[in-house]
């Protein structure tokens, strides 16, 4: 589909001619951005082996070199929106992307762990920056909200085929360069877009806006670094060691911090009043959860698929084609899915096949063959498409829409959250001593034990309340 199909004309006044090609800019700039954020959340899994051996890097820092990327853009997402309504969304747009170009570049030249960990992080405060002005600038090109319900499906599009291709495109380029090419691939595509935004009208904010929450930006940095840090390094250095216990006391200290932050700013960057709902708190969850499973698994799969079975980097991405394809097509289908079944019963069968997936996968680790692994995956990819859209949804469902936006942007950074939190987990079991098959078969019922935990809570989140005998909704039942 091409974006002049989605931004259809007919006998078009000359203004509104160039308001459509003011739309067809914006949609353009903003597709390719969110199409290189995404591709990196996939495509380094199939290079960890390769950057391991390169760089002499063990397992914890394989998890480092993840969740450096997905910690900084999951703590700075909500901010990023802020910044856009405070200075400009396309000019925060702007400096996220030439940020995050400029660290690929130094992705690709990093020279040891600690400078691709930083280069790392910074592409993550480009995301965080880039994502949330992406759907400004789509909104305020969009007038029309057939036309906008277009564009973001458009661009929603660009992230599912990002997912799909990344394994295997990042297979393509590290067999015929190496692995710092995946990294390199961003700068031309990243200056692309950037040319692309330099052609879009400025945007002035509009009205009263909110105030930054520098306290309860800085604290939710802090809580979310030092559990992901205590996570990664706890098996490694062991539970009792000073600095995993110093981690421990931050990471309380700094969520009770967030918290009490949270509670008293007037413009708080995480109202905690959303989570008087609890559909809105149950959205989270299963958000988190889905990430947490998903790509905890794709993480210590793309090294399973290496380090035992021997696979090169493209035979993983290929191997993982149909989990990743498929979470396009759950997502394709997501709305289709819960109006026929009911939200509630839909997406706890999409958390059944989470764990009927990620069970059935032990066959494959226990030594069947790899075919064995084709239709778990196909399970687990269809349930990571299918989770995200259904949860968002009956979300913001419960929110005015004043608070839409900031609701959208909790639940993303739930599910950024969720990724950083299931790699660390996930990496710290297969990191330990025991052998890697038996990790991974920990790791497979863990993934299966979390599942059913998220269906449990969506079903009591979304359950109707019964009425109380004697009642009069519960007399008015019994006429």
């Amino acid at each position: 589909m091409t974006i002049d199909l989605l931004l259809p004309s007919r006998n078009q006044h000359p203004h509104q001619h160039q308001n459509r090609n003011q739309s067809r800019r914006v949609l353009a700039a903003t597709s390719v951005s969110y199409f290189i954020v995404i591709l990196d959340t996939s495509i380094v899994n199939v290079a960890l082996e390769r950057i391991s051996v390169a760089l002499s890097i063990p397992i914890t820092g394989l998890q480092w070199v993840t969740n450096a990327y997905t910690l900084v853009f999951a703590a700075l997402l909500l901010s990023g929106g802020t910044l856009g309504d405070r200075l400009g969304a396309r000019n925060v747009y702007l400096a996220g992307l030439a940020l995050f170009t400029l660290a690929s570049m130094c992705c690709g030249l990093a020279p040891d762990l600690p400078m691709l960990v930083a280069a790392r992080a910074v592409q993550g405060v480009g995301a965080a920056l880039l994502v949330p002005c992406s759907l400004k600038l789509i909104n305020q090109a969009c007038p029309s909200p057939e036309t906008r319900a277009r564009a973001i499906g458009f661009w929603v599009g660009c992230g599912g085929v990002a997912m799909a291709a990344g394994p295997v495109f990042g297979g393509v380029l590290i067999h015929l360069l190496d692995w710092r090419s995946i990294f390199f691939v961003n700068v031309p595509v990243g200056l692309s877009g950037i040319a692309m935004t330099c052609r879009v009208a400025r945007d002035v904010p509009k009205g009263p806006v909110r105030r930054l929450d520098v306290a309860g930006q800085l604290a939710a940095i802090v809580a979310l670094a030092a559990l992901i840090g205590v996570l990664i390094e706890g098996g490694p250095l062991g539970w009792r060691a000073p600095v995993v216990l110093l981690g421990i006391v931050v990471t309380v200290c700094g969520w009770a911090a967030f918290i009490a932050i949270e509670s008293r700013t007037r413009d708080a960057m995480l109202p905690l009043s959303l989570f008087r709902s609890g559909v809105f708190s149950g959205s989270t969850f299963v958000s988190m959860a889905s990430a947490f499973v998903f790509y905890g698994l794709l993480f210590v799969a793309s090294l399973y698929y290496q380090r035992v079975r021997g696979y090169s980097p493209l035979s993983t991405g290929l191997t993982l084609l149909p989990m990743t394809t498929m979470v396009a097509l759950g997502g394709v289908l997501s709305a289709r899915l819960s109006k026929a079944g009911g939200s509630q019963v839909s997406m706890c069968l999409a958390f059944g096949l989470y764990a009927a997936g990620a069970l059935a996968l032990i066959a494959l680790v226990s030594g069947a063959p790899n075919w064995t692994a084709i239709v778990p995956l196909v399970a687990i990819g269809f349930a990571a498409g299918y989770v995200t859209p259904a949860a968002t949804a009956p979300a913001l469902a419960t929110v005015e829409q004043r608070d839409a936006g900031i609701a959208a942007g909790v639940l993303n950074s739930a599910r950024q959250s969720g990724s950083a939190l299931g790699v660390a987990v996930f990496g710290s079991v297969i990191g330990t001593s025991i052998p890697f098959v038996m990790a991974m078969r920990v790791v497979l019922f863990g993934a299966a034990a979390m599942a059913i935990v998220a269906a449990l809570v969506w079903w009591k989140a979304t359950e109707t309340p019964r009425p109380i005998a004697g009642s009069p909704r519960a007399d008015s039942s019994c006429n």
